[in-house]
């Protein structure tokens, strides 16, 4: 018997939420390949140009974006780790909740992947390991890395998702 069959009649099966899972866990996997990789061939404070406006450099980041609470003596690392396991567990309850909403579990499993990323760091090091370095005339964005693209790319998902299910709701009212 198939187990589609112990469903009750006109019910279907919620879509799983563990290919959300799998996405995150490619997304540490790239995150920590990368800071490893910078780790090892790079010292603290070594760059790369690569172009006129990047250069690949090993920075390390014991604040949050943009360096925030980064000259805190310390503590602020066991605060950063535990808005990540917040997060986490909030996240995870959303995927789990809401497994057919693609564009939605795309977004928040991206945050995911790219919170357990600098958490990773956090645990293992102290800091957050950035190694991208884009700049303009003297002037250099805060160095960044694979977690934090993820985490603002499935921010701006999330945003764009909510814009999209609001004009949904308004067309159907």
């Amino acid at each position: 018997m198939s187990s589609s069959a112990s469903l009750p009649h006109g019910a279907t099966r919620k879509p799983a939420y563990w290919p959300w899972l799998l996405w995150a866990t490619l997304l540490i996997g790239i995150d920590q390949f990368t800071k490893q990789w910078i780790l090892s061939f790079y010292a603290y404070g070594d760059w790369t140009p690569i172009t006129g406006f990047f250069n690949i450099v090993r920075a390390h980041n014991t604040g949050a974006a943009f360096s925030f609470l980064a000259e805190h003596g310390g503590w602020q690392r066991w605060l950063f780790v535990g808005i990540g396991v917040i997060a986490t567990l909030l996240i995870v309850w959303q995927l789990r909740k809401h497994p057919e909403q693609k564009f939605f579990c795309f977004a928040i499993a991206s945050i995911l992947g790219g919170a357990i990323g600098n958490v990773v760091d956090r645990l293992m090091h102290g800091y957050v390991v950035d190694f991208l370095d884009f700049h303009w005339g003297g002037w250099h964005y805060p160095a960044f890395n694979v977690a934090d693209i993820a985490i603002c790319t499935g921010a701006a998902c999330l945003v764009l998702d909510e814009v999209l299910r609001s004009r949904r709701a308004r067309r159907s009212a």
